[in-house]
């Protein structure tokens, strides 16, 4: 799914209000706050212990986002815990060297800004590189449980060495390609980046004497749930000593509900992740399970030996996996389809509207006058002139755009043969106006449509390329460039937003966002490459990383060049109907408003369990229940440190995989096995021990 569906409800109902309170008079002005504070030169802003501690934390939250693609494919926004930690480590060195008189430069809030853009952008490698995704689904792994298209022709085994080159080459075209249009999203068009504009509240509000007395106190919350979630790990480890063993195959619910997969798993990750996501969102994911795996799939299941051969394995996507999948993916489409439209309608009108409404003033495109600042608040004057003042010039971007592109249409077909230099020719022509699109809705709506892009991609290279020709892995790779390309513009787009509103210089924030991709073109490879190295049955459906999206995307590609003709029986009318069901839902959505749309279901959330149950989605409901339950005694408390309740959790939990591999790599294996059986296979087992004991 798209990493910014689950904070979008959140950041855009509260940054707004915050945005507006925070402009309209003196005396709510934030820059008058920091009025006596002088602002830094940009490469005073770029230090080296930023870049230190963004790698160190980079590595944190690869490890976390790695986890969450291989497990689920559920990415909150990490924005808070980056700026939170970020805020944390430097306070920390800079008192020590305070005390010592050895403090050269102050802790500014835009240094901050920029440890918060490296870590974003470093991490964020993690998601657009597709580790979980398309890159993951070209290996022998996920294509021996598709069946079809196996063939060599048609998969690639992750290797180290292709992957960082891979991500080098086409990584960093998003990052040029919105460059030129940085002052028409900012300061013409004003477009409001929610997430960007929470993450400059949040660092704003570290920055003044009452924000850092509250900011200690979270840290402190934080590092208490973070110990907790990484004990908690390390002791549901000891139980793990075989296959369906330990804490995570608890049958909470019952032996036959734990069969379709509803169950307690004791994730502290997921229970953090539901305590940052909104409560829609994990509403949605269980009633997609009690759908699928409640009533869909028992009954699909009756059918066996009609719709589907009785003897095929439970893997096989010509029985009931493949209802599981395609469906599943009917809805991504459906619900990708409408928001696509949705969104680019935004954008036509939007730019319509700016181009419009005042033949007056300057055109926003030749930048040849400046805003008019006079009419602006406080805060916005003062902005407007700092954001300008540090200008990238337009024929650098140009230059690296071309440059980049003219190296990967050269590297990339050596990468992948069947990825031919002009399918790649054809994608750099058309992805700035796509990035361009996806900029500019993602700061109308908050919404990205990185995967969405990434999935037109597959479709239009993989039938242009032809099953025989290796098609489904050039869809694949096709996908891997346009995913990193739109993903990584709106990304830095909303990077500009938060530097504009810390007063962080423009080319500190590019700067910020190139060392952080890069480190994540090397750190992401590596973090996976452990995960693929230590866990033997990675990518399993049923196993701890059964990387769910990694086959989604396959079959997506396998759907682009094959047709039609690989589903099972009764597959494609089921799909026609939720294909149009998810059109449907969020056109109902949309018609009743924001009041009444909270209480339906999201379609895209409700088709991720479709495949992989709903355990997960217990796990995120009890996040929210706890969430609900604190606002409810106390709210002030609850808004405070929710976050960094959830923060720690996730980044024990997901700290912990770094032992836990190590210690499969070493060979170390749990001492115990925790397993639960029935009383009839309990009495079995016993009475075969007794005999053969």
């Amino acid at each position: 799914m798209d990493r910014t569906i689950e904070q979008q409800e959140d950041t855009q109902n509260g940054s707004g209000t915050k945005r507006n309170s925070s402009s309209t008079t003196d005396f709510d002005s934030v820059e008058r706050i920091f009025e006596s504070k002088k602002v830094p030169p940009w490469r005073n802003q770029l230090t080296l212990r930023a870049f230190l501690v963004s790698f160190i934390l980079g590595i944190l939250f690869t490890f976390i986002v790695m986890k969450l693609n291989l497990t689920t494919g559920i990415i909150p926004s990490l924005n808070v815990s980056a700026g939170l930690l970020g805020f944390f480590f430097v306070k920390t060195w800079t008192k020590f060297l305070d005390k010592s008189g050895m403090l050269n430069q102050p802790f500014t809030r835009q240094e901050n800004t920029v440890i918060q853009t490296c870590v974003v952008a470093t991490s964020g490698i993690a998601f657009s590189g597709g580790f979980g995704t398309y890159l993951f689904g070209m290996s022998d792994i996920i294509a021996k449980q598709s069946n079809e298209a196996n063939e060599d022709l048609n998969t690639k085994n992750p290797s180290l060495g292709w992957m960082i080159a891979f991500l080098f080459v086409v990584s960093f075209l998003g990052l040029f390609s919105v460059v030129p249009l940085r002052k028409i999203m900012i300061v013409d068009f004003k477009l409001i980046y929610p997430s960007g504009t929470a993450t400059a509240h949040l660092i704003n509000s570290f920055h003044t004497p009452q924000g850092a007395k509250l900011a200690k106190k979270q840290v402190r919350t934080l590092g208490k749930f973070f110990s907790f979630s990484f004990l908690w790990g390390f002791f549901q480890w000891f139980f793990t000593g075989g296959d369906d063993c330990g804490f995570a195959n608890f049958p909470t619910l019952g032996l036959k509900a734990f069969e379709n997969k509803f169950y307690f798993d004791f994730s502290a990750t997921y229970v953090g992740v539901g305590m940052i996501c909104p409560y829609l969102i994990n509403v949605s994911l269980l009633v997609g399970a009690i759908l699928s795996w409640g009533i869909m799939w028992p009954l699909i299941n009756e059918k066996k030996g009609d719709w589907y051969p009785a003897d095929l394995p439970s893997s096989s996507l010509h029985g009931l996996q493949g209802y599981r999948v395609f469906i599943g993916i009917a809805m991504i489409l459906g619900d990708g389809l409408y928001n696509f439209i949705k969104v680019l309608g935004h954008t036509l009108f939007g730019l319509y509207h700016q181009f419009t409404q005042d033949k007056t003033k300057a055109d926003p495109i030749t930048g040849n006058s400046s805003p008019d600042l006079p009419s602006l608040s406080y805060d916005d004057q003062k902005r407007t002139r700092l954001f300008l003042k540090d200008q990238i010039p337009t024929w650098i971007a140009i230059a690296g755009y071309l440059t980049i592109a003219i190296a990967s249409v050269v590297t990339l077909p050596h990468i992948f043969h069947q990825l031919k230099w002009y399918y790649i020719a054809a994608i750099y022509v058309f992805a700035p106006a796509l990035a361009f699109c996806n900029a500019y809705g993602c700061g109308l709506t908050d919404w990205s449509l990185a995967s969405t892009y990434g999935k037109l991609a597959i479709f239009v290279i993989g039938a242009w390329a032809g099953g025989s020709n290796g098609g489904v892995l050039a869809g694949l790779a096709a996908c891997g460039v346009m995913m990193n390309i739109v993903s990584t513009a709106s990304d830095l787009s909303q990077d500009f937003k938060t530097g504009y509103m810390t007063l962080a210089s423009p080319r500190s924030m590019f700067v910020s966002q190139v060392i952080g991709t890069a480190m994540g073109c090397i750190i992401s490879p590596c973090v996976f490459w452990l995960f693929y190295n230590a866990f033997d049955d990675l990518g399993i459906p049923g196993s701890e990383y059964p990387a769910p999206y990694a086959l989604i995307y396959r079959n997506m590609a396998i759907l682009g060049v094959e047709g039609f003709s690989t589903l099972p029986r009764k597959c494609l009318t089921l799909c026609y109907i939720f294909f149009a069901f998810a059109i449907a839902v969020n056109g109902v959505r949309d018609m009743l408003g924001k009041n009444r749309a909270r209480f339906i279901p999201i379609p895209m959330a409700m088709a991720i369990p479709f495949y992989i149950g709903g355990y997960f989605a217990i796990d995120m409901c009890v996040g929210s229940l706890i969430l609900f339950i604190w606002s409810k005694v106390n709210k002030a408390k609850a808004a405070a440190f929710g976050p960094a309740v959830a923060s720690g959790l996730i980044c024990g939990d997901g700290i912990w995989t770094l032992p836990s591999s190590i210690l499969a790599l070493a060979g170390v294996n749990p001492p115990i096995c925790m397993k639960f059986l029935s009383r009839s296979t309990n009495v079995k087992v016993d009475k075969w021990l007794s005999t053969h004991g």
